[in-house]
């Protein structure tokens, strides 16, 4: 295959079937809804930082939304190559959401790095104020997770990109 073929098929890439796409789209629903679960059932339990919950339920409720976006006939782009005003709404409003999202995440990290590790008993009379365990672990853990996920898709990145230096190199004809 030759780098324009290749090019192509990056541009283009094959749609896998309805289902599998269908059960992916349910994966990646679950998470965002445990987050707004666990930050609705602990709205209260965590005094020493109480954004923390805030900042579940609306990372989960951002994330629920933009899962639901995707599915949505106006996120994709029309097969012929026209523009579709709509599909436009979609992208930026996507664009807006993500950029939102992003932001959460960041004073999110503030809330949540800046008590590591509170006090998880509530029934002490320390001046500390408690947060409760599940709460705050599953905060701390699944803010950690983004950032094990992007050092994974970076040294990944960086592995396709060698890949695509070196056998882009080994192609004798594009010295022209």
């Amino acid at each position: 295959m030759s780098n324009t073929g290749l090019i192509q098929h990056i541009r283009s890439p094959p749609q896998p079937p309805t289902p599998i796409l269908a059960c992916s789209k349910l994966v990646i629903c679950v998470m965002p809804i445990v987050q707004i679960a666990i930050g609705a059932v602990h709205l209260d339990d965590c005094p020493r930082q109480h954004y923390i919950p805030i900042y579940l339920i609306v990372v989960g409720v951002f994330g629920l939304v933009l899962a639901v976006l995707s599915c949505l006939p106006c996120a994709q782009e029309p097969k012929d190559g026209t523009s579709n005003p709509l599909s436009r709404v979609c992208a930026a409003w996507n664009s807006v959401t993500s950029f939102f999202l992003f932001c959460w995440f960041i004073a999110g990290n503030v809330w949540i790095y800046s008590i590591y590790e509170p006090n998880y008993n509530k029934n002490t009379t320390n001046v500390d104020p408690y947060c409760n365990k599940t709460l705050y672990l599953f905060a701390f853990w699944t803010t950690t997770l983004v950032y094990i996920l992007l050092g994974l898709f970076l040294v990944g990145g960086c592995c396709v990109l060698f890949c695509f230096f070196l056998c882009g190199r080994a192609d004798g004809d594009d010295n022209v």
